[in-house]
């Protein structure tokens, strides 16, 4: 396809010096074209304006606005105008003002034609060699804006693995487009394990599903600000630089088995604010979601029922097995040997979690955070949160130091 020709603006108050411009070369011949004349500053600034001229001729002493001055202000709206100076005065003045403005080349009046025409093959290379940088640099723009997933997750599992330094990271996350600060959160998702009455899969439909699960991940991260990538072993890595709630690891279990009846085990932790302490909480999710892997189906089952159910006050041991079908000292040995932990344990630990969210996020009294947390006395919730956390939850809110956190998702 043919390209288009240069545009250029002959700005003169002289019609026979815009005239003998026009007609002194083959304008055609060098690729451009002489889209307007002017003869006068003010008309030539609303010509350059609306024709927007990669060139423009300028004489140096127009009425109304001076020729210094249509560049300035072509300068600041036109800032890839070109511009030669068309003057019967050979000034240093002039000479300098027009270097600091970037004027190509000066020709002094009477124009000599082939004096012109040498001008305006230099400004049309230099058209030409911007031409290309442009295409260049919109080709390699282009080619990364494809490869942004390619290049986020060989950054985010270099970066978890601790294999960049703090500034590196800092200069990738910039180029990336990412905020220029650790991740709040960390979550790791394990893929994929299929139920026990499910076909094993074949590949072309495991990457259908993988893809799938990456979807119901991104869904669910939301407008939060975030990144998803898969790492070496094909576990999905989710950077969050917006908190999520407490329960987003088991809404992605959740949802990835309803829609995908695939069964995938998730774990998110914080980052705590510093770059270098990302790959210590990668390892940590890593060895959490290859442990849950090992859990038994009715471990996993009644974990997620606590999770769903552990604001019910009237939750207990015997109507918790009953709705799993099982007996309840079966359910507490198994719970015990899988988990290491209680009925009792697990289910205060979730209660406790999310009444320290409650604490750190809202401004509620502790009578309504001890309701939403589970609990039906406000004195048996202080109670319990206190021997957890070795402070009240009005200690904790007001800042005191404490010994321990409940450990968990």
């Amino acid at each position: 396809m043919k390209e288009a020709p240069y545009r250029v603006l002959i700005a003169d108050d002289e019609p026979i010096i815009r005239e003998g411009l026009r007609e002194a070369v083959d304008w055609a011949a060098l690729g451009m074209e002489v889209a307007g004349e002017a003869e006068d500053g003010e008309e030539a600034l609303e010509l350059a304006l609306e024709l927007n001229p990669s060139l423009v001729l300028v004489d140096m002493n127009m009425p109304f606005l001076s020729g210094i001055e249509l560049m300035k202000k072509l300068r600041e709206r036109l800032p890839d105008c070109r511009f030669v100076i068309i003057t019967g005065h050979d000034e240093f003045d002039y000479a300098r003002e027009g270097i600091r403005l970037g004027v190509e080349d000066y020709i002094l009046k009477p124009v000599n034609p082939e004096l012109l025409r040498g001008v305006l093959l230099r400004v049309k290379e230099n058209l030409d060699n911007r031409a290309k940088q442009d295409e260049y640099l919109k080709l390699a723009s282009e080619q990364i804006r494809r490869n942004i997933p390619m290049l986020q997750a060989r950054f985010g599992q270099e970066w978890a693995e601790g294999l960049l330094e703090e500034e590196e990271a800092e200069e990738r996350l910039r180029f990336l487009g990412l905020p220029p600060a650790s991740p709040a959160q960390l979550c790791v998702v394990r893929w994929p394990e299929p139920e026990a009455a499910q076909p094993v899969i074949r590949e072309n439909d495991r990457q259908l599903y993988l893809f799938a699960a990456e979807n119901i991940v991104s869904e669910l991260a939301g407008t939060r600000r975030s990144m998803l990538i898969r790492d070496s072993a094909g576990l999905l890595l989710l950077f969050l630089w917006d908190e999520a709630e407490d329960g987003m690891t088991a809404q992605i279990e959740r949802s990835v088995r309803q829609f995908l009846k695939i069964t995938v085990q998730a774990h998110m932790e914080s980052v705590g604010g510093a770059a270098a302490s990302l790959p210590e909480v990668y390892k940590r999710c890593r060895e959490a979601v290859y442990k849950d892997a090992q859990l038994s189906p009715l471990v996993r089952r009644a974990r997620e029922y606590i999770r769903d159910y552990y604001g019910d006050p009237e939750l207990t041991l015997e109507s918790f097995a009953r709705n799993l079908q099982v007996s309840p000292v079966y359910l507490s040995r198994v719970l015990k040997k899988e988990l290491g932990d209680s009925f009792v344990a697990l289910l205060t630990h979730t209660r406790i979690r999310r009444a320290i969210q409650l604490l750190n996020s809202t401004d509620l009294p502790i009578y309504e955070i001890a309701e939403q947390s589970g609990y039906d006395s406000q004195h048996y919730f202080s109670t319990a949160f206190k021997k957890v956390m070795g402070v009240s939850p009005n200690q904790y809110r007001r800042g005191a130091a404490f010994p321990d956190q409940p450990a968990g998702r």
